[in-house]
């Protein structure tokens, strides 16, 4: 998986922060916030957001509503995992990983296995 490039992150930050269907309109007025921007701009990366499976979409009047097709923890758990595999030693590559966990990130990778614990006879 590609990480999204600058304009398709701000678009989806935006799409995870509302956690509801919304329409071009909305992300382009809070991306004026920040730049300017043409609403035709925003449209046309959101439909590719769209083509590339971050985005769903469905009519609503004479417009259509995107929404998010996974949350912002999944992408990121996607960029994790691919960037391990490009690793040649894993392990290695995961020790180091480890060696710069900050005590809170420490603390967040140890809940988590708990919740997500692994057979141990695999």
């Amino acid at each position: 998986m590609r990480q999204l490039g600058e304009l398709e992150t701000a678009v989806m930050e935006r799409v995870w922060h509302r956690s509801r269907p919304v329409l071009v309109r909305e992300i382009l007025e809070d991306l004026q916030a920040d730049r300017s921007i043409a609403y035709t701009t925003v449209m046309t990366v959101m439909d590719k957001l769209r083509r590339k499976g971050w985005l769903r979409r469905e009519p609503r009047g004479r417009a259509f509503v995107y929404e998010a097709v996974a949350s912002r923890e999944s992408y990121t758990a996607r960029l994790m995992r691919d960037a391990w595999a490009t690793s040649g030693n894993q392990t290695v590559a995961f020790v180091h990983f480890l060696e710069q966990l900050s005590d809170i990130e420490a603390q967040a990778l140890r809940a988590a296995l708990e919740i997500f614990p692994r057979d141990q006879q695999t």
